[in-house]
């Protein structure tokens, strides 16, 4: 049980923040193209960050594929990315000693993702992440991907927190930019993009373990 109790929580994007699967994703993407036909640049990838996989459908291949086609390659995506990943997660330095710590301190945690609730599922089974996530948003959830706020309003929204009382952690501009659309506090991790790309976030930092349950709880304060 936590020690201590606050009305304060953290929500923390999935990818290249909790995982490093930048390359299993690229990876993931290349395959798809392959299978089509076609073939993925790592900058066309990068450029995709924090979007919906239904957005990078039409962005990699195309915006003129009927939804039951666009469903057919976001699923073949996605499974190809779970069978490259399981049992073997890359997870991020210093993840799951952060969550530990804020739960001890009676933080609200939860995932905002834009990936599939199969990706989630997996990545909090693997990462023995159950007794730490409180809540959890995926792309299953929401119609607008990042740098719309949706996916942060939702999980505030299920942790029963006003978005003022929540930090957000991400690794994409985009990310930061919705962050900040949803009126919670930003802070961007420089796993993905260089500190120069978070120009608007609230605090940017290397590692995971520069950050601590009383350095959010100050962001949350002093904002």
């Amino acid at each position: 049980m936590p020690q201590t109790s606050t009305n304060d929580g953290v929500l923390f994007d999935m990818d290249g923040v909790l995982v490093d699967s930048y390359a299993p994703h690229l990876e993931s993407w290349r395959r798809l193209a392959a299978e089509l036909g076609a073939a993925v640049t790592e900058p066309q990838f990068a450029g995709t960050f924090g979007r919906t996989s239904r957005e990078i459908i039409g962005i990699l291949f195309g915006t003129d594929r009927d939804e039951a086609d666009v469903r057919r390659l976001d699923a073949r995506k996605e499974a190809i990315y779970r069978d490259l990943v399981r049992g073997r997660v890359p997870a991020m330095p210093g993840a799951v000693d952060l969550l530990r710590s804020l739960h001890a301190e009676g933080f609200r945690a939860a995932i905002g993702s834009s990936g599939p609730a199969e990706n989630v599922a997996l990545i909090v089974q693997e990462m023995e992440l159950n007794g730490l996530i409180d809540a959890r948003v995926t792309g299953a959830d929401v119609l607008r991907g990042k740098p719309d706020p949706q996916v942060f309003l939702l999980a505030a929204q299920r942790l029963k927190l006003p978005p003022s009382r929540c930090a957000v952690v991400e690794d994409a501009p985009v990310g930061i930019q919705a962050a900040r659309a949803a009126g919670c506090v930003a802070i961007a991790l420089t796993s993905t993009h260089p500190a120069a790309s978070f120009a608007d976030a609230n605090c940017v930092v290397a590692a995971l373990s520069e950050l601590s349950p009383a350095r959010i709880r100050d962001l949350i304060d002093r904002r």
